[in-house]
């Protein structure tokens, strides 16, 4: 896993969000301030930043615009190298990835033994969409791995509750004040902390308790939650006075407004300022109409199932069976009946949430599910049945064939039910298939295999192609009479042409393909 994450960080140009991160993150470090990406809380882009001390990225001091603006002149226009900056932003959330992995082994190997705890880390560690965001500079595998590790951290407290609900309050703290994603996730937590406290208690106090006692013991594990919310409130203010001491904030200027219950909600919550505002702007967000795609079909507005077909698409076929197989072991084993509630809740409230939302963009909005169902395969191996192990080991080896054949392009990747990489982009679009990663291999492919040719150029991205030697115009904004030689397409922008640039694709012959990404065409 790490040489597949390693190895593809090198090889990618930044993705849409990454300079926004990047370039937050070094404003964070240098000049202490948090106006810029308030929408997401300064943890993620704190790690971030833990390796960018690296690579000494300048900052125009003199800079003024909007975050989009702030990514793009740290990474190419203050005289810094994007390939090692990007590198560097990446490298602390590949280790987090990979410490990650560890939990999710221990986490299986305490409820499956050890070779169910190998099953599922074989899993997190071959999902291609975990390797895909795991080696991005980006906040979507810290906020699901530190939700993962404050439940297994919950787990574990029906033995040792007062150290664990702490940790796991800091982990929890720590889901939080990375992406405000992981907040359904909370009550669900701390829920399931009372759980494992009233576990413990039981567990020393053999035999029926009386009315007081259960009354007693309620109250106990209400205050025992309290506590763990408390530590995770503490994490998210300790981590906006990290970046500012002072916590100087200026609301921006097009601060959404949110009304009713929402925005009494927000006003009430013990958050610093600059975290509810961030909470407003993702309503904002939230209340926008944004296009999708799924399976050819173009639309807009969001569609409730987007994410569970997108997810059955991009996950490797014997690991759909092994999330089944666990899934069943755990009803159907007694002894793992407890713990179904504490692997399974979690992704389930965060997964109806997210289905919710307005924005199909892609798994990662999702992530949290190859993360959690690993643990939850693994418990096929409960069954203590041989051909349950023979299975098993069936399945992991399928999943190893399918992610190693998409080596290294496991952003697009998609399963072999529905074609491979090369045929994702006909199904979904946006961040499961093109993300503007492939722009420095579309310079390489045309330096080699088209030289000197006239290049129009529709790029979904957020890198400058002119860094990486691409001139090329787009022929959007030319007459289609003047459109002749390569005309080169991201992906996206194909699934959802109209107007101008479909009738150029429609008169265009596709020739060569970048990545499964990014389709290069010929115009006569």
């Amino acid at each position: 896993m790490a040489v597949a994450m390693v190895t593809t960080a090198v090889r990618q140009t930044p993705t849409i969000d990454e300079p926004v991160y990047v370039g937050t993150a070094v404003v964070h470090v240098r000049e202490h301030s948090l106006r810029y990406n308030p929408e997401h809380p300064p943890l993620g882009k704190l790690i971030i930043a833990s390796g960018l001390v690296f690579a000494h990225p300048r900052l125009d001091p003199h800079f003024t615009g909007d975050q989009t603006a702030l990514g793009r002149s740290v990474l190419y226009e203050s005289g810094n190298d994007p390939w090692r900056v990007m590198l560097w932003a990446r490298l602390p959330v590949i280790v987090l990835t990979l410490l990650f992995g560890l939990v999710v082994l221990s986490f299986a190997r305490e409820l499956a033994g050890r070779v169910g705890g190998l099953v599922a880390l074989a899993l997190y560690s071959l999902s291609p969409d975990i390797i895909a965001n795991g080696s991005l500079a980006t906040l979507d595998v810290p906020a699901v791995g530190f939700l993962l590790t404050s439940v297994w951290l919950v787990w574990r407290a029906r033995r040792r509750p007062l150290l664990h609900l702490s940790l796991a309050g800091v982990a929890l703290g720590a889901a939080v004040a990375t992406k405000m994603s992981t907040l359904p996730g909370v009550p669900v937590l701390l829920i399931l902390a009372v759980l494992s406290f009233w576990s413990f208690r039981r567990a020393r106090h053999a035999g029926d308790l009386g009315p007081r006692a259960r009354r007693r013991l309620a109250g106990l594990g209400v205050a025992v939650a309290s506590g763990m919310g408390l530590l995770a409130l503490a994490v998210v203010w300790v981590t906006y006075l990290v970046v500012d001491p002072q916590l100087r904030w200026t609301p921006p200027a097009n601060l959404p407004a949110v009304h009713g219950l929402r925005g009494l909600v927000i006003d009430r919550l013990p958050f610093p300022r600059p975290y509810r505002d961030g909470m407003r702007i993702q309503f904002g967000l939230e209340n926008a109409t944004w296009g999708g795609f799924l399976f050819g079909r173009v639309y807009h507005g969001s569609l409730w199932y987007y994410l569970p077909a997108a997810l059955l698409v991009k996950t490797p076929l014997g690991m759909l069976a092994l999330w089944a197989a666990g899934g069943v072991a755990m009803a159907a084993v007694p002894r793992l009946r407890s713990a179904t509630v504490h692997i399974l809740l979690p992704p389930a409230v965060l997964l109806a949430a997210a289905m919710n939302g307005s924005r199909d963009l892609g798994v990662r909005y999702a992530l949290f599910v190859p993360v959690f169902l690993a643990v939850a395969a693994a418990e096929v191996l409960a069954l203590r049945q041989r051909w349950a192990h023979a299975a098993a080991a069936a399945l992991v080896l399928c999943v190893a064939v399918s992610s190693l054949r998409a080596f290294p392009y496991y952003l697009p990747y998609s399963n072999e039910a529905f074609g491979g990489p090369s045929k994702t982009h006909l199904r979904l679009h946006d961040s499961n298939v093109d993300w503007g990663q492939d722009l420095g291999r579309l310079a390489d492919r045309l330096d080699e295999r088209y030289p000197h040719e006239r290049v129009w150029l529709v790029y979904k991205g957020s890198g400058v192609p002119s860094y990486y030697g691409i001139e090329a115009a787009d022929p959007r904004k030319a007459p289609p009479s003047e459109v002749h030689g390569l005309l080169v397409v991201s992906d996206t922008s194909v699934a959802k042409a109209d107007g101008r640039l479909a009738a150029l694709l429609e008169g265009s012959t596709p020739v060569d393909e970048v990545g499964h990404s990014i389709t290069i065409y010929r115009r006569p």
